[in-house]
Protein backbone atom coordinates (compact mmCIF):
# COMPACT_ATOMS: atom_id res chain seq x y z
CA UNK A 1 0.00 0.00 0.00
CA UNK A 2 1.53 3.15 -0.88
CA UNK A 3 2.05 6.70 1.36
CA UNK A 4 1.34 9.62 0.36
CA UNK A 5 2.71 13.14 1.82
CA UNK A 6 1.34 16.13 1.48
CA UNK A 7 2.99 19.58 2.29
CA UNK A 8 6.20 18.03 3.15
CA UNK A 9 9.08 19.85 5.20
CA UNK A 10 12.19 18.66 6.21
CA UNK A 11 10.73 17.91 9.98
CA UNK A 12 6.91 16.60 8.84
CA UNK A 13 4.71 16.39 6.39
CA UNK A 14 1.42 18.26 6.84
CA UNK A 15 -0.87 16.25 5.65
CA UNK A 16 -0.35 11.91 4.89
CA UNK A 17 -2.82 9.53 3.29
CA UNK A 18 -2.40 5.89 3.83
CA UNK A 19 -4.97 2.85 3.16
CA UNK A 20 -7.89 5.31 3.27
CA UNK A 21 -7.02 7.80 6.21
CA UNK A 22 -5.47 10.64 6.60
CA UNK A 23 -3.41 12.15 9.65
CA UNK A 24 -2.84 15.74 9.97
CA UNK A 25 -0.18 17.03 11.33
CA UNK A 26 -0.86 19.38 14.48
CA UNK A 27 -2.77 22.31 13.46
CA UNK A 28 -2.99 25.75 14.75
CA UNK A 29 -3.20 29.29 14.37
CA UNK A 30 -0.55 31.31 12.34
CA UNK A 31 -1.39 34.68 14.35
CA UNK A 32 -0.49 34.21 17.81
CA UNK A 33 -1.74 37.18 19.43
CA UNK A 34 -5.41 36.03 19.02
CA UNK A 35 -7.39 34.71 21.89
CA UNK A 36 -8.89 31.17 22.62
CA UNK A 37 -11.89 31.48 20.44
CA UNK A 38 -10.01 32.94 17.17
CA UNK A 39 -7.24 30.73 17.88
CA UNK A 40 -10.09 27.72 17.74
CA UNK A 41 -11.60 29.39 14.44
CA UNK A 42 -8.46 29.74 12.64
CA UNK A 43 -6.83 25.87 13.40
CA UNK A 44 -10.65 24.61 12.98
CA UNK A 45 -10.51 27.15 9.35
CA UNK A 46 -7.02 25.09 8.90
CA UNK A 47 -8.24 21.60 9.42
CA UNK A 48 -10.89 22.01 6.90
CA UNK A 49 -9.03 23.54 4.05
CA UNK A 50 -5.89 20.35 4.73
CA UNK A 51 -8.82 17.65 4.40
CA UNK A 52 -10.26 19.24 1.50
CA UNK A 53 -7.01 19.07 0.33
CA UNK A 54 -6.87 15.56 1.12
CA UNK A 55 -9.84 14.72 -0.66
CA UNK A 56 -12.32 14.78 2.19
CA UNK A 57 -14.38 16.71 5.03
CA UNK A 58 -15.03 16.78 8.41
CA UNK A 59 -18.06 15.27 8.50
CA UNK A 60 -15.09 11.98 8.22
CA UNK A 61 -13.02 12.53 11.11
CA UNK A 62 -12.32 9.65 13.11
CA UNK A 63 -10.39 10.85 16.13
CA UNK A 64 -9.02 14.57 16.97
CA UNK A 65 -6.39 15.41 19.90
CA UNK A 66 -6.61 18.95 21.36
CA UNK A 67 -3.88 20.28 23.47
CA UNK A 68 -4.80 23.63 25.06
CA UNK A 69 -2.05 25.56 26.62
CA UNK A 70 -4.55 26.14 29.53
CA UNK A 71 -7.23 23.61 30.42
CA UNK A 72 -9.22 26.46 31.74
CA UNK A 73 -9.46 27.98 27.87
CA UNK A 74 -11.41 25.19 26.92
CA UNK A 75 -15.34 26.73 27.96
CA UNK A 76 -13.71 29.30 24.39
CA UNK A 77 -12.47 26.33 22.78
CA UNK A 78 -16.03 23.94 23.17
CA UNK A 79 -17.88 27.32 22.33
CA UNK A 80 -16.02 27.53 18.61
CA UNK A 81 -15.95 23.66 18.31
CA UNK A 82 -19.79 23.19 18.79
CA UNK A 83 -20.68 25.43 16.25
CA UNK A 84 -18.25 23.89 14.31
CA UNK A 85 -18.66 19.91 14.56
CA UNK A 86 -22.06 19.07 12.10
CA UNK A 87 -24.76 17.48 13.87
CA UNK A 88 -24.15 13.47 14.13
CA UNK A 89 -21.00 13.42 12.99
CA UNK A 90 -19.17 14.21 16.20
CA UNK A 91 -15.49 12.42 16.31
CA UNK A 92 -13.85 10.25 19.21
CA UNK A 93 -11.95 13.25 21.33
CA UNK A 94 -9.43 13.79 23.59
CA UNK A 95 -8.74 17.19 25.14
CA UNK A 96 -5.58 18.48 27.11
CA UNK A 97 -3.36 21.08 28.61
CA UNK A 98 0.02 20.68 27.21
CA UNK A 99 3.15 23.12 27.06
CA UNK A 100 3.07 24.17 23.27
CA UNK A 101 6.16 25.19 21.21
CA UNK A 102 5.33 28.82 21.80
CA UNK A 103 3.71 30.33 25.08
CA UNK A 104 1.42 32.56 22.74
CA UNK A 105 -0.03 28.87 20.78
CA UNK A 106 -3.40 28.49 22.77
CA UNK A 107 -4.65 25.77 20.95
CA UNK A 108 -3.16 22.75 18.46
CA UNK A 109 -4.97 20.21 16.97
CA UNK A 110 -4.26 16.63 15.83
CA UNK A 111 -6.44 14.97 13.30
CA UNK A 112 -7.42 11.14 11.97
CA UNK A 113 -10.02 11.09 9.13
CA UNK A 114 -11.37 8.70 6.70
CA UNK A 115 -11.32 9.11 2.81
CA UNK A 116 -14.98 9.26 1.30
Amino acid sequence: MSIQRLRTEPRLSEIVIHNGTVYLAGQLDENHSDGIEAQTKATLDSIDAFLAEAGTDKTRILSITIFLKNIDDRDGMNKVWDAWVPAGHSPARACVEAKLYSADVLVEMTVIAALP
